[in-house]
């Protein structure tokens, strides 16, 4: 049920709202979530390009409202961060220097490193 600041179609996942606000702020605690933990609200403004790829990809991966999919969005984008922090410390730690390879490990050739540079998922 939109609140009485949202107007629009919650099966197209658009609103537009009468007044903004750029900052989170707090919400009701929602008790599907559960535990009685508080939640915030966020807002984020979507070019009509993007917001056609976003409900593509929630079609795609049965994702039944944006916030699951933005959830599911900064889940991956924290992921990544935490992998770039671990690579980051790896680099620290050998002082730029390439990290050893396992007993028995060959090292990867050039050709092989850019062969896996170029595979695409």
């Amino acid at each position: 049920m939109a609140s009485g600041t949202e107007r629009g179609s919650r099966a197209s996942g658009t609103t537009t709202r009468r007044r903004a606000s750029t900052a989170a702020r707090p919400a009701e605690a929602d008790p599907k979530q559960g535990g009685g933990n508080a939640t915030s609200v966020a807002q984020v403004r979507l070019r009509p390009d993007e917001l056609a790829e976003l409900q593509q990809v929630m079609r795609t991966l049965d994702l039944h409202s944006l916030s699951d999919a933005l959830r599911e969005g900064l889940r991956l984008l924290s992921r990544e961060a935490t992998e770039v922090a671990a690579a980051q410390e790896i680099r620290d730690f050998y002082e730029g220097g390439r990290a050893p390879t396992p007993e028995g490990v060959r090292p990867a050739t050039a050709d092989e490193l850019a062969a896996a540079d170029e595979t695409e998922w």
